[in-house]
């Protein structure tokens, strides 16, 4: 049942007409996928991870991203990954249940409705996982959704 929460599409940042990534979030992390350049080898990639900033590139090159994130995350759980030509870059949210706007600060934001549709998602997410045994796939919000992150005490650390 909580897959059915899950993000259903990736939202996607574009810069002057070009794809620079997607990404979309849980409660947990949020996911920067970036398509890899051609008959470039996986080797040389790299991705820096550091609390606050990203920088990804080929190596021996200028960085493709080197920017600072909306929010910090936890280093020691954030990771990469290379699969069929994409980057996949996961973030651990550090503060668990936060809505990310977008994962680069002042970069791509969400506008207001789709930043409402993520918050009131990641509520029904975390529903979901104090209650397992309830289905809230189809639930919804009457007015504004709290934030999910705070709301009736706080999230339970598990």
């Amino acid at each position: 049942m909580a897959e059915k929460l899950g993000p259903e599409k990736r939202h996607i940042f574009v810069h002057n007409g070009q794809k620079v990534f997607e990404w979309d979030q849980t409660l947990e992390e949020v996911n920067i996928y970036i398509n890899l350049p051609p008959n470039v080898l996986p080797k040389q990639f790299y991705c820096k991870i550091q609390s606050k900033h990203v920088e990804v590139g080929i190596k021996g090159n200028s960085p493709y991203l080197n920017h600072e994130l909306t929010y910090p995350v936890k280093t020691d759980s954030s990771l990469w990954t290379i699969e069929d030509d994409e980057m996949h870059i996961t973030l651990q949210k550090r503060d668990k249940g936060q809505t990310w706007a977008s994962p680069i600060m002042g970069q791509g934001q969400l506008d207001g409705y789709s930043n409402d549709l993520e918050q009131k998602r990641l509520m029904l997410q975390r529903f979901q996982e104090e209650n397992p045994g309830f289905d809230f796939s189809q639930a919804q919000f009457s007015g504004s959704c709290p934030d999910p992150r705070t709301f009736m005490g706080g999230i339970r650390s598990g």
